[in-house]
């Protein structure tokens, strides 16, 4: 399995609500098809809320 990368974070997220604490961004990803891998990165961060998709791949990413 690839490791996933900022494309498929912003597919993943595709269709979001914002502001959105991390648990919500969860049943988006998905249910846009994001792999387990890309699930559990989001999961896991350590940012309790996201003003838009560029908050989470900072968080998710860092600097890449």
């Amino acid at each position: 399995m690839a490791t996933p990368n900022p494309i498929d974070l912003q597919k993943a997220l595709k269709g979001a609500d914002y502001p959105a604490a991390r648990e919500d961004l969860i049943s988006p990803a998905k249910d846009n098809g994001a792999d387990d891998t890309l699930v559990e990165k989001i999961s896991h961060v350590t940012t309790d809320r996201f003003d838009g998709p560029d908050d989470v791949q900072k968080a998710v990413f860092g600097n890449e």
